[in-house]
């Protein structure tokens, strides 16, 4: 990845924005990792990424695209990588590809989500700001 500001980052260029292990305690009744707890690592990660963007607080306004790739394991170290997809005048659409390295063998990486979700940048009163200027 390139060494530019997140306010000079393009459409493309990926940063990691969360790295979690994947816990007993995530897990439904039949030892699975929930895919609400993976989706909710999904959008922190993005949304790290938009407040970056925003200067400040946003919203998750939609999820366009979620897909269950693979299952994640107990164990699994779990990468969220994000790039930016589009930048509007309020909203920031960030597409996050999800990776886990797999407790059995740390060098097998394997793609197990991916995601396209919208913020928008909120002010103090939870209604939509401009974005501050791109460089």
């Amino acid at each position: 990845m390139n060494a530019h500001t997140t306010e000079e980052r393009n459409p493309g260029e990926r940063q990691l924005t969360v790295r979690v292990l994947a816990m007993p305690a995530d897990t439904n009744p039949t030892g699975d990792i929930f895919g609400g707890w993976l989706m909710s690592q999904v959008d922190i990660a993005g949304a790290i990424l938009a407040v970056q963007v925003a200067r400040g607080r946003v919203a998750t306004v939609a999820v366009h695209e979620f897909q269950f790739i693979k299952p994640v394991l107990v164990g699994d170290l779990v990468s969220c990588y994000s790039e930016l997809e589009h930048v509007g005048n309020t909203s920031i659409r960030v597409k996050v590809d999800v990776y886990a390295e797999r407790e059995i063998d740390p060098r097998t990486l394997d793609q197990v989500a991916r995601a396209s979700i919208t913020y928008v940048s909120v002010d103090e009163n939870a209604r939509p700001r401009p974005l501050p200027p791109r460089p």
